[in-house]
């Protein structure tokens, strides 16, 4: 096989979480980009509605499911559903995340004081982990119960499982709210876990690290704030925060035969926001 014909992920099947906006919505059109058949899923039904409509407009297929994806029963029903529509499941994107609210530091250079450990909200971190931890392993729990099924209408075996994760997840970030950090860490080692676990199936699972990308999360206060926005984009090695569609050739990469031999593995995609400039 060609390299470039490794890319392509035509007649496979894709569902997303968080597929309404942001980086959930770009490994969405990622996927029907390249030829897939994707469910975009999302507590957001008008705008996963919205954005599958527009995808079908361009020529794509594609559906739209309402999913909080911290309802185990509702997650294995939009699975189901998937399922039913496009006779079997080749990619899924663990995706869907929530903003916990602000760390114990304030980038202005104070303490944030419902931020500390003793004052953080325990309801806040029990939706925190529910959402960002919970929620990716039925995501994958109920994708791998499909992807395992005997006689799959396209005649596939196996199958690409991509979670979301965080940079925040492998460095220490104080402004970032404290159950972000367990919960996108624990994604990471699942990876690992799962990733010798399902390699006999031949289903792949890998996660995506993303350091600061303009997205609706934290009700896209970054967008919306050009000096919030010039901050980020001064403290990131590269110069400058990532748009969602950035992270596309990645996800791409991950959903195919291009990365046939990648399992248990983390890419982290965070502008050089690792290597230490801010810290």
């Amino acid at each position: 096989m060609a390299t470039l014909d490794k890319f392509d992920v035509t007649g496979r099947s894709a569902l997303v979480t968080g597929a309404a906006s942001g980086i959930g919505l770009a490994y969405a059109e990622a996927m029907a980009e390249g030829g897939a058949k994707v469910t975009l899923a999302d507590i957001d039904i008008e705008g996963a509605e919205r954005e599958a409509e527009r995808l079908r407009g361009e020529g794509h297929d594609a559906r739209a499911a309402a999913l909080d994806v911290s309802d185990e029963e509702a997650t294995g029903r939009v699975f189901d559903e998937h399922d039913a529509a496009y006779g079997g499941l080749d990619i899924a994107f663990a995706n869907a995340g929530i903003d916990t609210g602000a760390g114990f530091w304030n980038p202005g250079g104070y303490r944030n004081p419902d931020g500390q450990v003793d004052t953080y909200d325990p309801k806040r971190w029990d939706k925190s982990i529910a959402v960002n931890l919970s929620g990716i392993f039925y995501t994958v729990h109920h994708a791998v119960r499909i992807m395992k099924k005997p006689g799959r209408a396209n005649g596939r075996t196996g199958g690409s499982v991509i979670c979301t994760a965080s940079n925040a997840g492998l460095v220490t970030e104080p402004i970032v709210g404290l159950p972000y950090m367990p919960a996108k860490a624990g994604i990471l080692h699942m990876v690992r876990a799962l990733g010798l676990e399902l390699a006999e199936f031949g289903i792949r699972v890998n996660a995506i690290a993303p350091g600061p990308f303009v997205t609706n999360i934290g009700g896209g206060w970054v967008k919306n704030d050009p000096v919030a926005r010039k901050a980020w984009d001064a403290i990131v090695p590269l110069g400058r925060m990532a748009e969602p569609d950035q992270i596309k050739p990645l996800a791409l990469l991950l959903a195919s035969d291009a990365s046939d031999y990648m399992t248990g593995s983390h890419a982290v995609i965070d502008g050089g926001m690792m290597l230490g400039k801010y810290q």
